[in-house]
């Protein structure tokens, strides 16, 4: 008797996810991309590849497994490295926040961060150009809605709610309605496919660098997790409160936010020192042992 052509599914892990995703024959999503995953750890383990899952492909599902449970606050930009643009400004002046932002929207805000107007797409902006109306352009005309949400709010409720509004930007605030962060499409497709970079972005330097004279240097926006791992030290049992950053470490260790210069001691036998910063946020810091 003549075999059944095969379609190759069973030697093939991601097909198998994708038809539990399309057919669900007894076995959740969860499921399927746990046991797609768990055939390759081995591959990782030696180095060796003998499934058919790559590299890539793995961080995407594992980065689907914790999809459904990441919050708005957990992806969002900071309120600190927000590039915004004040109404009151003029249209040359918007023209060059674009260029330095290098972003297609831009929040528009009046007086202050806390009060975000909506966004600007550039492409509205270059109409107004093109049609010779850029001396007698508002800013306030150009301003297009954005999504106000809560940073508990889980990503895939917030992205359903950007396909609602067909809004690309969400303005993360806190609960006093002030500006905690901010949400595009792409930082959530991020959360999946990983970094996205385009021929606008610049290379970013590692963000824990180690220092040829000892220790390192640190942007103060790395997760303290990472941090921990890297420097194999428990920073933050030693410290009451929630830390989630370097910065948000020395903030709790002090009370206040160092200024550039300063020198902070941690009981556990590092000592930092403000590199770059103001009033707001510490940005940079050089870490290391105490008696270094």
């Amino acid at each position: 008797m003549a075999s059944q052509p095969s379609d190759g599914s069973a030697s093939r892990p991601i097909l198998r996810v994708m038809k539990s995703l399309l057919f669900g024959r007894g076995t959740s999503l969860r499921e399927a991309i746990e046991g797609a995953l768990e055939e390759h750890e081995d591959d990782e383990e030696t180095g060796l590849v003998s499934g058919d899952l790559s590299a890539p492909e793995r961080l995407m599902l594992r980065n689907l497994l914790d999809f459904g449970e990441r919050k708005a606050g957990d992806i969002m930009v900071p309120r600190g490295d927000i590039m915004a643009f004040e109404a009151s400004g003029e249209v040359n002046e918007l023209v060059a926040a674009f260029a330095d932002a290098g972003h297609s929207r831009l929040p528009i805000y009046a007086g202050e961060l806390d009060k975000v107007l909506g966004m600007i797409h550039v492409k509205d902006l270059f109409n107004e150009l093109a049609m010779d109306r850029g001396e007698s352009a508002k800013i306030a005309d150009l301003v297009r809605p954005v999504l106000f949400v809560p940073s508990a709010m889980r990503v895939l409720d917030l992205l359903a709610r950007m396909r609602t509004n067909r809004t690309h930007m969400a303005i993360v605030v806190d609960e006093y309605g002030g500006t905690d962060g901010l949400v595009t499409v792409e930082d959530i497709v991020e959360e999946i496919v990983g970094e996205i970079e385009d021929e606008h972005d610049e290379p970013e330097d590692e963000p824990i660098r180690p220092l040829p004279t000892g220790g390192y240097e640190v942007e103060a926006r790395v997760d303290i997790d990472d941090f921990e791992e890297r420097l194999e030290t428990d920073f933050t049992s030693a410290v009451d409160g929630e830390i989630d950053t370097v910065g948000g470490l020395l903030f709790m260790i002090e009370g206040r936010v160092p200024a550039q210069g300063e020198t902070v001691e941690h009981p556990a036998g590092w000592r930092f020192e403000i590199l770059a910063g103001d009033e707001r946020r510490v940005e940079r810091v050089r870490v290391q042992r105490s008696a270094d």
